[in-house]
């Protein structure tokens, strides 16, 4: 049959894109997520989608596919064509034509009229041509309503529908805007749409750090912010990372947080309980989907809460006990290193810095998790005089690392205290 294609679950491309992405080392035999006919099929869509970015090679175990993508070559993310395929059948592809055309001088039509004038103008013209069901075309119309291909309006106990045609803006003076902004926005996959309307897409920018897998969270991500913009409940359905049980959570979304060190997102919400809410990390992309609820009349509290929340943050993690720990770091500064100075000030977030004395520069921060700060911590080694916390593994840690680097070289143990 001609023009046919198979993706009725988005969220099945998100998993296998992701595990030939992330974790393409496994062969055949080895992904155990769904049967080894699924794995087949879902390759070779993927290839017909990314075949320059399709690279495997050779184990004992069989062959393994992987997604190979070198940003110094590629300017745009190859993950946006996973967007770009849909399900349809011939039949939808014929009954887009005759919509279209039928709705070209302007006219509007109800769904009645659509299907006597495809009858008049169209089949009859074919013996033996089918006609489409009037229940596939209002479910037809409706679906362009809802992509904003089509406008209507009630006559009666009727819809007509008209095309929504409008003047649109020269987006070739946008090029360069949109290059940027398809690859660098969380919702970059919308600058991608409108860049395939401009025929040969630029390559004005190249990214040292570029997040691509996380594009396919959008869907997700477009459907957290639309809630938090109408500041509305959402019922979140997911599964956590390993082998967690599947979740179904009603939350209220707050805000959305990216990682500038590894792209990952979050949405912080407000979790409603029996007798009193707490806040609530999810990794978007643990989420396989956001069903918008009951307008949230008590967003105004909850933003406030989080503004709260978030002054002992120094991340995304709440910790074990809900509980603050104290963190505080002496950092030495020679006399023409005020720029060591500067990065404190910079990088404290909800920290505080203070002048000790010359040359010495004490941080102060309250946080849920001080094993967050220590990759942060470290990147001071060499000038820290002293570290304190009510968080005992954060300061046992950092002193058994720096005593084992110590040891690497042949010197004696620290003098931190």
């Amino acid at each position: 049959m001609a023009y046919h294609e198979l993706i009725k679950n988005f969220d099945g491309i998100r998993a296998y894109m992701r595990a030939f992405y992330v974790y393409g080392f496994k062969s055949r035999t080895e992904y155990s997520e769904k049967s080894a006919r699924s794995y087949d099929n879902e390759r070779r869509r993927m290839d017909s989608w990314l075949g320059a970015c399709m690279s495997f090679h050779q184990e004992a175990s069989g062959k393994c596919v992987f997604l190979s993508v070198d940003s110094r070559r590629i300017a745009h993310n190859p993950l946006f064509q996973a967007f770009k395929a849909k399900s349809f059948t011939d039949r939808d592809i014929t009954l887009h034509f005759y919509l279209l055309d039928l709705l070209a001088d302007g006219s509007a039509l109800s769904a009645t009229e659509v299907v006597e004038r495809i009858a008049a103008d169209y089949l009859s013209r074919f013996e033996g041509a089918e006609e489409p069901d009037e229940s596939t075309v209002r479910k037809k119309l409706k679906e362009y309503e809802a992509l904003g291909l089509l406008e209507s309006e009630k006559r009666g106990r009727e819809k007509y529908y008209r095309r929504t045609d409008r003047e649109h803006p020269d987006l070739a003076t946008w090029a360069d805007a949109l290059a940027f902004f398809a690859e660098e926005n969380p919702l970059g996959v919308i600058g991608s749409y409108l860049q395939d309307k401009l025929g040969d897409l630029p390559a004005f920018f190249r990214f040292k750090h570029h997040y691509m897998l996380h594009v396919l969270d959008s869907e997700v991500l477009c459907a957290l912010l639309l809630a938090i913009g109408e500041k509305r409940e959402v019922a979140v359905s997911g599964r956590p990372r390993g082998s967690g049980q599947p979740f179904r959570r009603r939350v209220c979304p707050l805000k959305i947080y990216v990682s500038t060190q590894t792209g990952r997102q979050y949405v912080l919400c407000y979790e409603p309980r029996e007798r009193s809410g707490r806040m609530q990390f999810f990794r978007l992309d643990t989420l396989t989907a956001v069903e918008p609820g009951a307008p949230d009349v008590a967003h105004e509290a909850h933003a406030a809460l989080a503004a709260v929340f978030e002054r002992t943050l120094w991340g995304v993690s709440t910790g074990t006990r809900r509980k603050k720990e104290h963190v505080e770091m002496e950092v030495r500064v020679e006399p023409d290193e005020a720029y060591i100075v500067r990065r404190l000030e910079r990088e404290k977030r909800h920290g505080t810095v203070e002048k000790v004395r010359d040359g010495l520069y004490r941080f102060r921060a309250e946080v849920f998790d001080a094993i967050e700060l220590l990759p942060w911590i470290r990147t001071f080694t060499g000038r820290i005089t002293a570290l304190r916390s009510d968080n005992a593994l954060l300061t046992r840690t950092f002193r058994d690392d720096l005593n084992e680097l110590l040891a690497m070289y042949g010197e004696g143990g620290d003098d931190l205290q």
